[in-house]
């Protein structure tokens, strides 16, 4: 985790930010619960077990400077709640999601499978993708499984 943390101050100071306590608390929480995709609210509980003096709106001003470097992905499942996902390192894209509709569980496809499209969209359109999402909304194989038995 530390080195990932150096990486990200470096990204911080080449765009002329500094890794504040603030901030290195927010990241190594996001850092602590990689796989979850958690919420500002989230974020902000879990930063304040460790630093109860960082209040809310330092949390979101965080969030959304993380966002802007790319270094966090802003996502909404379509429940009306943002949430930040780290963005795993060297990746070109966002990564995809699998949303259940029944337990709400979210699973992650890290492989892209839209090059193709993407150089459709580019020769026919004449459009420079930068990034890409996908959420696939549907039954988790755990409850695939238990709907089963």
């Amino acid at each position: 985790m530390e080195e990932r943390v150096e990486r990200i101050k470096k990204q911080l100071h080449l765009a002329g930010y500094k890794l504040t306590p603030q901030r290195e608390s927010t990241v190594r929480v996001l850092l602590e619960n990689e796989e979850d995709h958690l919420s500002a609210e989230d974020v902000y509980l879990l930063v304040k077990e460790k630093s109860p003096e960082i209040g809310l709106a330092t949390v979101y001003r965080t969030l959304e400077l993380l966002t802007e470097l790319t270094i966090v992905d802003k996502i909404n499942f379509g429940d009306g709640v943002s949430r930040y996902d780290l963005r795993h390192e060297g990746a070109q894209h966002f990564h995809h999601h699998l949303i259940c509709t029944i337990c709400g569980a979210v699973d992650e496809i890290h492989e892209n499978l839209l090059s193709d499209i993407e150089k459709t969209v580019e020769e026919r359109w004449n459009f420079k993708i930068k990034d890409h999402r996908l959420s696939f909304h549907g039954v988790c194989h755990r409850c695939h499984d238990s709907e089963e038995q």
